[in-house]
Protein backbone atom coordinates (compact mmCIF):
# COMPACT_ATOMS: atom_id res chain seq x y z
CA UNK A 1 0.00 0.00 0.00
CA UNK A 2 1.37 3.45 -1.04
CA UNK A 3 1.29 6.27 1.51
CA UNK A 4 -1.04 9.13 0.59
CA UNK A 5 1.17 11.76 2.24
CA UNK A 6 4.49 12.29 3.95
CA UNK A 7 2.76 12.47 7.34
CA UNK A 8 0.95 9.22 6.60
CA UNK A 9 4.22 7.47 5.72
CA UNK A 10 5.91 8.80 8.85
CA UNK A 11 3.02 7.76 11.11
CA UNK A 12 2.90 4.31 9.56
CA UNK A 13 6.67 3.92 9.99
CA UNK A 14 6.46 4.98 13.64
CA UNK A 15 3.57 2.57 14.21
CA UNK A 16 5.41 -0.34 12.58
CA UNK A 17 8.55 0.46 14.57
CA UNK A 18 6.56 0.55 17.80
CA UNK A 19 4.90 -2.80 17.06
CA UNK A 20 8.26 -4.31 16.13
CA UNK A 21 9.90 -3.06 19.31
CA UNK A 22 7.03 -4.36 21.45
CA UNK A 23 7.24 -7.77 19.79
CA UNK A 24 10.97 -8.03 20.45
CA UNK A 25 10.54 -6.83 24.04
CA UNK A 26 7.79 -9.36 24.73
CA UNK A 27 9.95 -12.17 23.31
CA UNK A 28 12.88 -11.09 25.50
CA UNK A 29 10.78 -10.80 28.66
CA UNK A 30 8.91 -14.06 28.08
CA UNK A 31 12.22 -15.81 27.39
CA UNK A 32 13.64 -14.58 30.69
CA UNK A 33 10.42 -15.49 32.51
CA UNK A 34 10.59 -19.00 31.06
CA UNK A 35 14.13 -19.38 32.38
CA UNK A 36 13.17 -18.15 35.86
CA UNK A 37 10.18 -20.55 35.96
CA UNK A 38 12.37 -23.48 34.98
CA UNK A 39 14.99 -22.55 37.58
CA UNK A 40 12.30 -22.17 40.23
CA UNK A 41 10.95 -25.67 39.60
CA UNK A 42 14.42 -27.21 39.62
CA UNK A 43 15.59 -25.33 42.72
CA UNK A 44 12.49 -26.10 44.75
CA UNK A 45 12.92 -29.82 44.01
CA UNK A 46 16.60 -29.73 45.00
CA UNK A 47 16.05 -27.65 48.14
CA UNK A 48 13.04 -29.70 49.18
CA UNK A 49 15.12 -32.87 48.92
CA UNK A 50 18.18 -31.38 50.62
CA UNK A 51 16.45 -29.68 53.58
CA UNK A 52 14.25 -31.65 55.99
CA UNK A 53 10.67 -30.41 56.21
CA UNK A 54 9.81 -28.45 59.34
CA UNK A 55 7.02 -29.95 61.45
CA UNK A 56 4.73 -26.96 61.08
CA UNK A 57 1.25 -26.57 62.52
CA UNK A 58 -0.32 -26.34 59.09
CA UNK A 59 -3.30 -27.78 57.28
CA UNK A 60 -2.40 -31.34 56.26
CA UNK A 61 -5.45 -33.40 55.30
CA UNK A 62 -5.13 -37.18 55.15
CA UNK A 63 -4.85 -38.87 51.77
CA UNK A 64 -8.12 -40.69 51.08
CA UNK A 65 -7.11 -41.94 47.63
CA UNK A 66 -4.76 -44.83 46.98
CA UNK A 67 -1.39 -43.78 45.53
CA UNK A 68 -0.62 -44.84 41.97
CA UNK A 69 2.56 -45.60 40.03
CA UNK A 70 3.90 -42.10 39.40
CA UNK A 71 2.52 -40.33 42.48
CA UNK A 72 5.76 -40.66 44.44
CA UNK A 73 7.79 -39.32 41.51
CA UNK A 74 5.54 -36.27 41.08
CA UNK A 75 5.52 -35.69 44.83
CA UNK A 76 9.33 -35.83 44.93
CA UNK A 77 9.64 -33.40 42.03
CA UNK A 78 6.91 -30.92 42.97
CA UNK A 79 6.00 -31.68 46.58
CA UNK A 80 7.47 -28.37 47.72
CA UNK A 81 4.77 -26.57 45.75
CA UNK A 82 2.00 -28.05 47.92
CA UNK A 83 2.93 -26.57 51.30
CA UNK A 84 1.16 -24.03 53.52
CA UNK A 85 -1.88 -22.46 51.83
CA UNK A 86 -1.25 -24.44 48.65
CA UNK A 87 -2.57 -27.46 50.52
CA UNK A 88 -5.93 -25.71 50.87
CA UNK A 89 -6.19 -25.06 47.14
CA UNK A 90 -5.25 -28.65 46.31
CA UNK A 91 -7.72 -30.00 48.87
CA UNK A 92 -10.54 -27.81 47.51
CA UNK A 93 -9.73 -28.84 43.94
CA UNK A 94 -9.90 -32.50 44.98
CA UNK A 95 -12.66 -32.60 47.62
CA UNK A 96 -14.53 -29.33 47.26
CA UNK A 97 -15.37 -26.90 50.07
CA UNK A 98 -15.72 -29.25 53.02
CA UNK A 99 -14.37 -27.30 56.00
CA UNK A 100 -15.59 -23.87 56.98
CA UNK A 101 -12.14 -22.27 56.85
CA UNK A 102 -11.64 -23.51 53.26
CA UNK A 103 -13.91 -20.64 52.20
CA UNK A 104 -11.07 -18.18 52.82
CA UNK A 105 -9.70 -19.42 49.48
CA UNK A 106 -11.66 -18.30 46.45
CA UNK A 107 -12.81 -20.87 43.87
CA UNK A 108 -11.31 -19.83 40.53
CA UNK A 109 -7.85 -21.31 41.06
CA UNK A 110 -9.13 -24.70 42.34
CA UNK A 111 -11.50 -24.82 39.35
CA UNK A 112 -8.61 -24.12 36.96
CA UNK A 113 -6.49 -26.83 38.62
CA UNK A 114 -9.28 -29.40 38.50
CA UNK A 115 -10.03 -28.61 34.86
CA UNK A 116 -6.34 -28.89 33.98
CA UNK A 117 -6.05 -32.23 35.81
CA UNK A 118 -9.26 -33.73 34.40
CA UNK A 119 -8.96 -32.54 30.80
CA UNK A 120 -5.35 -31.90 29.78
CA UNK A 121 -3.81 -34.47 32.14
CA UNK A 122 -6.53 -37.08 31.74
CA UNK A 123 -4.22 -39.39 29.68
CA UNK A 124 -2.12 -39.78 32.87
CA UNK A 125 -5.06 -40.97 34.98
CA UNK A 126 -3.85 -44.58 34.79
CA UNK A 127 -0.53 -43.63 36.39
CA UNK A 128 -1.40 -40.64 38.57
CA UNK A 129 -4.11 -40.17 41.17
CA UNK A 130 -6.24 -37.02 41.21
CA UNK A 131 -3.89 -35.55 43.82
CA UNK A 132 -0.84 -36.33 41.64
CA UNK A 133 -2.41 -34.77 38.57
CA UNK A 134 -3.39 -31.69 40.57
CA UNK A 135 0.18 -31.28 41.78
CA UNK A 136 1.47 -31.60 38.21
CA UNK A 137 -1.20 -29.07 37.15
CA UNK A 138 0.21 -26.63 39.72
CA UNK A 139 3.72 -26.89 38.26
CA UNK A 140 2.65 -26.60 34.62
CA UNK A 141 -0.39 -24.36 35.03
CA UNK A 142 1.18 -21.73 37.26
CA UNK A 143 4.21 -21.53 34.96
CA UNK A 144 1.91 -20.81 32.01
CA UNK A 145 -0.15 -18.33 34.03
CA UNK A 146 2.97 -16.50 35.12
CA UNK A 147 4.07 -16.11 31.49
CA UNK A 148 0.65 -14.63 30.71
CA UNK A 149 1.00 -12.25 33.65
CA UNK A 150 4.42 -11.16 32.33
CA UNK A 151 2.94 -10.29 28.93
CA UNK A 152 0.06 -8.40 30.58
CA UNK A 153 2.48 -6.61 32.91
CA UNK A 154 4.68 -5.42 30.04
CA UNK A 155 1.69 -4.27 27.97
CA UNK A 156 0.28 -2.34 30.95
CA UNK A 157 3.68 -0.82 31.74
CA UNK A 158 4.20 0.29 28.14
CA UNK A 159 0.71 1.84 27.99
CA UNK A 160 0.96 3.71 31.30
CA UNK A 161 4.63 4.68 31.55
CA UNK A 162 5.01 5.49 27.83
CA UNK A 163 8.71 4.73 28.23
CA UNK A 164 10.07 1.62 26.55
CA UNK A 165 13.24 1.29 28.63
CA UNK A 166 11.41 1.70 31.93
CA UNK A 167 8.64 -0.71 30.91
CA UNK A 168 11.19 -3.30 29.78
CA UNK A 169 13.38 -3.05 32.88
CA UNK A 170 10.40 -3.20 35.24
CA UNK A 171 9.17 -6.29 33.37
CA UNK A 172 12.52 -8.01 33.83
CA UNK A 173 12.30 -7.16 37.54
CA UNK A 174 8.80 -8.63 37.64
CA UNK A 175 10.23 -11.89 36.23
CA UNK A 176 12.53 -11.90 39.30
CA UNK A 177 9.76 -10.95 41.73
CA UNK A 178 10.45 -11.30 45.47
CA UNK A 179 7.15 -13.22 45.60
CA UNK A 180 8.62 -15.80 43.22
CA UNK A 181 7.75 -18.90 45.24
CA UNK A 182 4.08 -17.90 45.45
CA UNK A 183 3.96 -17.40 41.68
CA UNK A 184 5.26 -20.96 41.31
CA UNK A 185 3.62 -22.89 44.16
CA UNK A 186 -0.05 -23.84 44.42
CA UNK A 187 -1.24 -20.30 45.12
CA UNK A 188 -3.58 -18.07 43.11
CA UNK A 189 -1.10 -15.17 42.74
CA UNK A 190 -0.06 -15.87 39.12
CA UNK A 191 -3.68 -16.27 38.02
CA UNK A 192 -4.74 -13.11 39.82
CA UNK A 193 -1.82 -11.09 38.45
CA UNK A 194 -2.51 -12.16 34.86
CA UNK A 195 -6.18 -11.20 35.12
CA UNK A 196 -5.56 -7.95 37.01
CA UNK A 197 -2.77 -6.60 34.81
CA UNK A 198 -4.61 -7.74 31.68
CA UNK A 199 -7.84 -6.11 32.84
CA UNK A 200 -6.10 -2.84 33.68
CA UNK A 201 -4.40 -2.81 30.27
CA UNK A 202 -7.80 -3.23 28.58
CA UNK A 203 -9.17 -0.43 30.73
CA UNK A 204 -6.29 1.85 29.74
CA UNK A 205 -7.02 1.13 26.07
CA UNK A 206 -10.71 1.97 26.49
CA UNK A 207 -12.11 -1.58 26.26
CA UNK A 208 -14.26 -1.09 29.35
CA UNK A 209 -16.58 -4.08 29.00
CA UNK A 210 -13.71 -6.52 28.38
CA UNK A 211 -11.80 -4.97 31.28
CA UNK A 212 -14.81 -5.44 33.56
CA UNK A 213 -15.00 -9.09 32.57
CA UNK A 214 -11.28 -9.69 33.27
CA UNK A 215 -11.39 -7.84 36.61
CA UNK A 216 -14.58 -9.68 37.55
CA UNK A 217 -12.91 -13.04 36.94
CA UNK A 218 -9.94 -11.79 39.02
CA UNK A 219 -12.32 -11.25 41.94
CA UNK A 220 -13.24 -14.93 41.69
CA UNK A 221 -9.54 -15.67 42.32
CA UNK A 222 -8.82 -13.33 45.26
CA UNK A 223 -10.96 -11.11 47.45
CA UNK A 224 -8.73 -8.06 46.96
CA UNK A 225 -9.96 -8.00 43.37
CA UNK A 226 -12.75 -5.82 44.82
CA UNK A 227 -10.20 -3.00 45.18
CA UNK A 228 -9.95 -2.87 41.38
CA UNK A 229 -13.37 -1.23 41.35
CA UNK A 230 -11.45 1.97 42.10
CA UNK A 231 -9.79 1.83 38.66
CA UNK A 232 -13.15 1.38 37.00
CA UNK A 233 -14.49 4.46 38.78
CA UNK A 234 -11.41 6.60 38.19
CA UNK A 235 -10.23 5.97 34.62
CA UNK A 236 -13.64 6.41 32.92
CA UNK A 237 -14.16 9.54 35.05
CA UNK A 238 -10.86 10.93 33.78
CA UNK A 239 -11.89 10.15 30.21
CA UNK A 240 -15.31 11.79 30.72
CA UNK A 241 -13.75 14.98 32.11
CA UNK A 242 -11.40 15.16 29.12
CA UNK A 243 -14.36 14.74 26.75
CA UNK A 244 -16.30 17.51 28.47
CA UNK A 245 -13.28 19.80 28.30
CA UNK A 246 -12.74 19.26 24.61
CA UNK A 247 -16.43 19.65 23.83
CA UNK A 248 -16.72 22.82 25.92
CA UNK A 249 -13.93 24.45 23.90
CA UNK A 250 -15.34 23.49 20.51
CA UNK A 251 -19.15 23.57 20.88
CA UNK A 252 -21.77 26.14 21.88
CA UNK A 253 -25.50 26.14 22.52
CA UNK A 254 -27.96 23.52 23.75
CA UNK A 255 -26.05 20.67 22.14
CA UNK A 256 -23.25 21.28 24.66
CA UNK A 257 -25.62 20.75 27.60
CA UNK A 258 -27.07 17.63 26.03
CA UNK A 259 -23.58 16.29 25.47
CA UNK A 260 -22.67 16.93 29.11
CA UNK A 261 -25.76 15.07 30.26
CA UNK A 262 -25.01 12.14 27.98
CA UNK A 263 -21.36 11.88 29.10
CA UNK A 264 -22.33 11.99 32.80
CA UNK A 265 -25.18 9.50 32.32
CA UNK A 266 -22.91 7.12 30.42
CA UNK A 267 -20.28 7.42 33.16
CA UNK A 268 -22.83 6.60 35.87
CA UNK A 269 -24.19 3.62 33.97
CA UNK A 270 -20.69 2.31 33.23
CA UNK A 271 -19.62 2.72 36.86
CA UNK A 272 -22.72 1.04 38.28
CA UNK A 273 -22.61 -1.82 35.80
CA UNK A 274 -18.87 -2.36 36.15
CA UNK A 275 -19.01 -2.28 39.95
CA UNK A 276 -21.80 -4.85 39.95
CA UNK A 277 -19.93 -7.12 37.52
CA UNK A 278 -16.66 -6.99 39.48
CA UNK A 279 -18.40 -7.55 42.84
CA UNK A 280 -20.65 -10.35 41.55
CA UNK A 281 -18.18 -13.27 42.05
CA UNK A 282 -17.50 -12.19 45.63
CA UNK A 283 -21.22 -11.94 46.42
CA UNK A 284 -22.01 -15.24 44.71
CA UNK A 285 -19.25 -17.04 46.64
CA UNK A 286 -20.51 -15.63 49.95
CA UNK A 287 -24.01 -16.78 49.09
CA UNK A 288 -22.66 -20.26 48.33
CA UNK A 289 -20.96 -20.31 51.73
CA UNK A 290 -24.19 -19.20 53.40
CA UNK A 291 -26.18 -21.98 51.73
CA UNK A 292 -23.49 -24.55 52.57
CA UNK A 293 -23.45 -23.90 56.32
CA UNK A 294 -26.65 -22.03 57.17
CA UNK A 295 -29.00 -24.25 55.16
CA UNK A 296 -26.89 -27.42 54.79
CA UNK A 297 -27.99 -30.48 52.84
CA UNK A 298 -25.04 -32.67 53.89
CA UNK A 299 -25.00 -35.12 56.78
CA UNK A 300 -21.93 -36.32 58.66
CA UNK A 301 -22.44 -39.82 57.24
CA UNK A 302 -21.64 -38.48 53.75
CA UNK A 303 -18.18 -37.26 54.78
CA UNK A 304 -15.13 -39.55 54.67
CA UNK A 305 -14.32 -40.75 58.22
CA UNK A 306 -10.66 -39.66 58.01
CA UNK A 307 -11.68 -36.12 56.97
CA UNK A 308 -14.36 -36.00 59.65
CA UNK A 309 -11.84 -37.13 62.25
CA UNK A 310 -9.42 -34.38 61.21
CA UNK A 311 -12.19 -31.81 61.57
CA UNK A 312 -13.00 -33.01 65.07
CA UNK A 313 -9.36 -32.97 66.19
CA UNK A 314 -8.56 -29.54 64.75
CA UNK A 315 -11.88 -27.84 65.36
CA UNK A 316 -12.79 -27.49 61.67
CA UNK A 317 -16.52 -26.99 61.21
CA UNK A 318 -18.22 -29.12 58.53
CA UNK A 319 -21.77 -28.69 57.17
CA UNK A 320 -24.31 -30.83 59.05
CA UNK A 321 -27.99 -30.77 58.25
CA UNK A 322 -28.76 -32.27 61.64
CA UNK A 323 -26.72 -29.79 63.67
CA UNK A 324 -27.39 -26.18 64.73
CA UNK A 325 -26.29 -23.44 62.28
CA UNK A 326 -23.18 -21.40 63.16
CA UNK A 327 -23.67 -18.10 64.98
CA UNK A 328 -22.46 -16.00 62.04
CA UNK A 329 -25.56 -17.12 60.11
CA UNK A 330 -27.66 -15.02 62.51
CA UNK A 331 -25.87 -11.75 61.76
CA UNK A 332 -27.66 -9.02 59.77
CA UNK A 333 -25.03 -9.43 57.04
CA UNK A 334 -23.85 -13.06 57.28
CA UNK A 335 -20.47 -12.86 55.50
CA UNK A 336 -18.57 -16.11 55.86
CA UNK A 337 -15.32 -14.55 54.61
CA UNK A 338 -15.28 -11.96 57.40
CA UNK A 339 -16.06 -14.66 59.98
CA UNK A 340 -13.17 -16.85 58.80
CA UNK A 341 -10.67 -13.99 58.80
CA UNK A 342 -11.74 -13.06 62.32
CA UNK A 343 -11.98 -16.49 63.96
CA UNK A 344 -9.52 -18.72 62.10
CA UNK A 345 -6.79 -16.28 61.02
CA UNK A 346 -7.21 -13.59 63.70
CA UNK A 347 -7.15 -10.87 61.06
CA UNK A 348 -8.32 -7.41 62.10
CA UNK A 349 -7.35 -3.80 62.63
CA UNK A 350 -3.99 -3.56 64.50
CA UNK A 351 -4.29 -7.15 65.76
CA UNK A 352 -0.87 -8.01 64.37
CA UNK A 353 0.90 -5.20 66.20
CA UNK A 354 2.65 -7.34 68.81
CA UNK A 355 6.28 -7.51 69.87
CA UNK A 356 6.59 -11.13 68.77
CA UNK A 357 5.59 -10.11 65.23
CA UNK A 358 8.57 -7.77 64.79
CA UNK A 359 10.42 -10.32 62.58
CA UNK A 360 7.44 -10.42 60.23
CA UNK A 361 7.36 -6.62 60.03
CA UNK A 362 11.07 -6.69 59.16
CA UNK A 363 10.37 -9.31 56.49
CA UNK A 364 7.75 -7.06 54.89
CA UNK A 365 9.81 -3.87 55.24
CA UNK A 366 11.51 -3.90 51.79
CA UNK A 367 8.20 -4.08 49.92
CA UNK A 368 6.67 -1.46 52.22
CA UNK A 369 9.70 0.78 51.66
CA UNK A 370 9.33 0.59 47.88
CA UNK A 371 5.65 1.53 48.11
CA UNK A 372 6.38 4.46 50.47
CA UNK A 373 9.21 5.70 48.24
CA UNK A 374 6.92 5.50 45.20
CA UNK A 375 4.22 7.59 46.88
CA UNK A 376 6.69 10.13 48.25
CA UNK A 377 8.64 10.55 45.01
CA UNK A 378 5.49 10.88 42.95
CA UNK A 379 4.01 13.51 45.28
CA UNK A 380 7.28 15.45 45.29
CA UNK A 381 7.35 15.50 41.49
CA UNK A 382 3.62 16.22 41.01
CA UNK A 383 2.23 17.97 44.13
CA UNK A 384 -0.47 19.94 42.29
CA UNK A 385 -1.54 16.91 40.27
CA UNK A 386 -1.90 14.85 43.46
CA UNK A 387 -3.86 17.56 45.28
CA UNK A 388 -6.41 17.75 42.48
CA UNK A 389 -6.51 13.91 42.31
CA UNK A 390 -5.22 13.96 38.75
CA UNK A 391 -8.67 14.91 37.45
CA UNK A 392 -8.34 18.60 36.59
CA UNK A 393 -5.82 20.45 34.49
CA UNK A 394 -4.15 17.37 33.00
CA UNK A 395 -5.53 17.95 29.51
CA UNK A 396 -3.34 21.05 29.14
CA UNK A 397 -0.21 19.30 30.30
CA UNK A 398 2.12 17.39 28.05
CA UNK A 399 2.56 13.94 29.67
CA UNK A 400 6.12 13.22 30.71
CA UNK A 401 7.16 9.66 29.82
CA UNK A 402 8.33 7.66 32.80
CA UNK A 403 7.32 7.07 36.37
CA UNK A 404 6.12 10.67 36.93
CA UNK A 405 3.63 10.43 34.08
CA UNK A 406 0.14 11.67 35.18
CA UNK A 407 -1.27 8.27 34.15
CA UNK A 408 0.71 6.67 37.00
CA UNK A 409 -1.19 8.62 39.67
CA UNK A 410 -4.07 6.17 40.16
CA UNK A 411 -1.64 3.23 40.37
CA UNK A 412 0.36 4.96 43.11
CA UNK A 413 -2.87 5.61 45.04
CA UNK A 414 -3.88 1.96 44.60
CA UNK A 415 -0.46 0.80 45.82
CA UNK A 416 -0.65 3.10 48.85
CA UNK A 417 -4.13 1.82 49.76
CA UNK A 418 -2.89 -1.78 49.56
CA UNK A 419 0.11 -0.88 51.73
CA UNK A 420 -2.00 0.79 54.43
CA UNK A 421 -4.60 -1.96 54.51
CA UNK A 422 -1.99 -4.74 54.42
CA UNK A 423 0.02 -3.18 57.25
CA UNK A 424 -2.86 -2.33 59.57
CA UNK A 425 -5.39 -5.09 58.93
CA UNK A 426 -3.57 -8.20 57.65
CA UNK A 427 -0.81 -10.60 58.62
CA UNK A 428 1.92 -8.20 57.61
CA UNK A 429 4.32 -10.82 56.26
CA UNK A 430 1.97 -11.49 53.33
CA UNK A 431 2.50 -7.89 52.19
CA UNK A 432 5.22 -8.98 49.74
CA UNK A 433 3.07 -11.35 47.70
CA UNK A 434 -0.07 -9.28 48.30
CA UNK A 435 1.40 -6.23 46.56
CA UNK A 436 3.63 -8.04 44.04
CA UNK A 437 0.61 -9.78 42.49
CA UNK A 438 -1.74 -6.79 42.63
CA UNK A 439 0.23 -3.65 41.82
CA UNK A 440 2.89 -2.82 39.20
CA UNK A 441 4.17 0.13 41.26
CA UNK A 442 6.87 -1.72 43.29
CA UNK A 443 8.47 -2.84 40.03
CA UNK A 444 8.05 0.54 38.34
CA UNK A 445 9.70 2.44 41.19
CA UNK A 446 12.50 -0.15 41.38
CA UNK A 447 13.22 0.20 37.66
CA UNK A 448 12.98 4.00 37.94
CA UNK A 449 15.54 4.05 40.77
CA UNK A 450 17.88 1.76 38.84
CA UNK A 451 17.78 3.95 35.74
CA UNK A 452 18.19 7.07 37.86
CA UNK A 453 21.07 5.91 40.06
CA UNK A 454 22.97 3.22 38.15
CA UNK A 455 25.66 4.64 35.81
CA UNK A 456 26.03 1.29 34.07
CA UNK A 457 22.48 1.63 32.74
CA UNK A 458 22.99 5.10 31.31
CA UNK A 459 23.32 5.50 27.58
CA UNK A 460 26.28 7.81 28.00
CA UNK A 461 29.75 6.27 28.27
CA UNK A 462 30.97 5.25 31.67
CA UNK A 463 34.47 5.76 33.00
CA UNK A 464 35.21 2.10 32.38
CA UNK A 465 34.31 1.13 28.78
CA UNK A 466 34.56 -2.57 29.59
CA UNK A 467 31.65 -2.18 32.02
CA UNK A 468 29.35 -0.20 29.73
CA UNK A 469 26.09 -2.00 28.97
CA UNK A 470 24.97 -2.38 25.36
CA UNK A 471 22.16 0.19 25.22
CA UNK A 472 23.15 2.08 22.06
CA UNK A 473 19.87 3.44 20.64
CA UNK A 474 21.05 2.74 17.08
CA UNK A 475 21.19 -0.98 17.81
CA UNK A 476 18.38 -1.08 20.33
CA UNK A 477 15.61 -1.71 17.83
CA UNK A 478 17.61 -3.87 15.42
CA UNK A 479 18.38 -6.73 17.76
CA UNK A 480 16.72 -8.46 20.64
CA UNK A 481 17.13 -6.20 23.72
CA UNK A 482 19.62 -7.35 26.29
CA UNK A 483 18.51 -8.19 29.80
CA UNK A 484 20.07 -5.40 31.89
CA UNK A 485 19.71 -7.42 35.09
CA UNK A 486 21.92 -10.20 33.76
CA UNK A 487 24.36 -7.59 32.48
CA UNK A 488 24.58 -5.93 35.90
CA UNK A 489 25.14 -9.07 37.98
CA UNK A 490 28.79 -9.68 36.91
CA UNK A 491 29.57 -6.11 38.04
CA UNK A 492 27.48 -6.22 41.21
CA UNK A 493 30.28 -4.91 43.46
CA UNK A 494 30.84 -1.94 41.16
CA UNK A 495 27.15 -1.03 41.08
CA UNK A 496 25.68 1.86 43.04
CA UNK A 497 24.30 1.21 46.56
CA UNK A 498 20.78 1.64 45.21
CA UNK A 499 21.33 -1.06 42.61
CA UNK A 500 22.90 -3.40 45.16
CA UNK A 501 19.97 -2.91 47.52
CA UNK A 502 17.27 -3.50 44.91
CA UNK A 503 18.92 -6.44 43.17
CA UNK A 504 19.98 -7.91 46.51
CA UNK A 505 16.39 -7.74 47.74
CA UNK A 506 14.88 -9.28 44.61
CA UNK A 507 17.42 -12.10 44.29
CA UNK A 508 17.65 -12.99 47.98
CA UNK A 509 13.87 -13.22 48.38
CA UNK A 510 13.66 -15.13 45.09
CA UNK A 511 15.98 -17.85 46.42
CA UNK A 512 15.14 -17.77 50.14
CA UNK A 513 11.45 -18.11 49.38
CA UNK A 514 12.07 -21.39 47.58
CA UNK A 515 14.27 -22.73 50.37
CA UNK A 516 11.99 -21.80 53.26
CA UNK A 517 8.47 -22.10 51.90
CA UNK A 518 9.07 -25.45 50.18
CA UNK A 519 10.20 -26.95 53.49
CA UNK A 520 7.30 -25.73 55.66
CA UNK A 521 9.37 -22.89 57.12
CA UNK A 522 7.78 -19.45 57.69
CA UNK A 523 7.99 -17.00 54.80
CA UNK A 524 6.02 -14.14 53.33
Amino acid sequence: MVCSSADGCRNRFIHNLSVSSMTMDVKAVVGFATVTRGLSLVLQAVLNAAIPDHDADAFRPPRTEEAMYLDNVVDWLFGGLSHWDAEHFLFIAEKGYLYEHNFAFFPLFPIVLRGFAEILLWPLSSWLSVRGRLLLAVALGNSALFLLSVIAFYALSRAVLQDRRLALLSSFLYCSTPANVFMTAGYSESLFAALTFGGLFLLEKGFTLRACLALSIATAARSNGLVNIGFLLYLPSLHAISQIRVYRATTKGHSKVLHYIWVILRLLLTSLFGTAVIALPFCAFQYYGYRTFCTPSTSLEQIHPALLSLGERRGYRVPDENGPPPLWCMRPLPLLYSHIQDVYWDVGFLRYFELRQIPNFILAMPMATLAIMAAYAYFQANPELCLRLGLWGTALEKPTPGFFNPKVFVYVVHSTVLLIFGTLCMHVQVLTRFMASSSPVPFWISAHLLLLNEPLLHRRKTSNPNMQLQTDPKNYCKHMPQNPLLALLPHFKACSPTTQSILGYFLSYWILGLALHCNFLPWT
